[in-house]
């Protein structure tokens, strides 16, 4: 089984990357499974990627690399007794160091297991706000990277990608650079698909030298401690994810589809008065009962996109992850709460959370 570790930070465009991966190597022929790590305690992009048609098993609960090592490989070792997988794709949340996740599958000394290079996805459209809002932490990915992926490229000026790509290259002049968009099929994504597949990549970047500012150099992983610096505080990024059950059974598509446009354009206005020049992640889905209507937002200067994903299900449920820059978690959940309530009593239609305290686990979906 090949490991392939696909970081970067939130809103990068992990989780499109994951599926094109996963439906592509699925079709030539591989058995692929997927490890999706999010914020919080209500899991999303597991969600969608499982409507994909891939195996996923999803981990909550915080970041991976802190809280989730244990898990992480009964969930590794469970995957290879009982699907045996090709290749192993994990997605950790934007807001984890993914060297620590590639670090701590290397110390599981798993058998007939070898790790793909580490690729961190770079939001070459949002670049320039991301080094500006969480400048030291998205360093720390980008350093630690051995594939850089400069996402996105369908959305920046042409004149951009190549002061982007020379910018993360002076970060990283070891690294493979390589621009790459999910929406394109072209000869960038089939480089990126056979860096991440190639052995001599680890080896011409095992061990490599770097001239780091000191705030980085102090920057160390793992748990929080006297010494350590725990990623999500690194990242300097507040979250809250929530899920809500709908009242009334199956909402009609068009209704649907305008409470989550209505939803997000709330949260969004009250995050700017907030946070004027916020990055980070807003995804909402809303499970309708015949199709799942998905929106994402990364930066203040954005419009939202919306996608529609064909499914099915027997009770309407909302969900909504927002992470977001230089706002207090306190006012991130009225925001998020609010918003969606009234979202949704615009159409009289009642909501209420999902009860329970959510429990650690891992459920397999194979």
């Amino acid at each position: 089984m090949k490991v392939l570790v696909i970081g970067g930070f939130l809103g990068s465009g992990k989780t499109s990357t994951i599926i094109r991966l996963g439906k592509e190597l699925s079709a030539q022929g591989n058995k692929v499974a997927v490890i999706v790590n999010e914020i919080g305690e209500i899991g999303i992009d597991g969600d969608v990627i499982s409507k994909y048609g891939l195996d996923t098993t999803e981990l909550t609960s915080g970041c991976i690399c802190c809280s989730l090592k244990v898990n992480m490989k009964n969930t590794i070792t469970l995957l290879m007794k009982d699907f045996k997988p090709d290749l192993l794709l994990i997605e950790p949340t934007g807001i984890a160091f993914p060297q620590v996740i590639k670090n701590e599958i290397d110390l599981m000394d798993l058998k007939d297991t070898s790790i793909a290079p580490l690729v961190t996805l770079i939001d070459g459209s949002r670049f320039k706000q991301i080094m500006k809002e969480v400048k030291h932490f998205s360093m720390r990915q980008i350093i630690d990277a051995q594939i850089l992926g400069i996402n996105k490229v369908d959305l920046m000026e042409p004149r951009q990608i190549p002061i982007v790509e020379a910018s993360v290259q002076q970060l990283n002049p070891k690294a493979k650079v390589v621009q790459l968009s999910t929406k394109m099929q072209d000869a960038h994504w089939n480089d990126f698909i056979k860096l991440m597949l190639e052995e001599d990549v680890i080896e011409s970047t095992a061990g490599k030298l770097r001239t780091v500012s000191p705030e980085l150099e102090s920057m160390e992983y793992g748990q929080k401690g006297n010494d350590s610096l725990d990623s999500i505080e690194a990242s300097g990024i507040n979250s809250y994810a929530t899920e809500f059950l709908v009242d009334g059974g199956t909402i009609l598509p068009d209704i649907a589809r305008g409470i989550v446009q209505t939803a997000m354009s709330l949260i969004k206005k009250r995050v700017l008065e907030q946070s004027p020049e916020f990055v980070g992640h807003i995804k909402m889905f809303l499970e309708n009962g015949v199709e799942t209507i998905k929106m994402n937002l990364t930066a203040h200067y954005e419009e939202p996109s919306l996608e529609l994903i064909n499914s099915k299900t027997d009770i309407p449920k909302f969900k909504v992850l927002s992470a977001v820059s230089s706002i207090d978690k306190a006012t991130l959940i009225s925001i998020v709460d609010s918003s969606v309530s009234e979202a949704f009593a615009q159409k009289g239609i009642n909501i209420h959370k999902q009860g329970g305290k959510h429990q650690h686990h891992v459920s397999l979906k194979l």
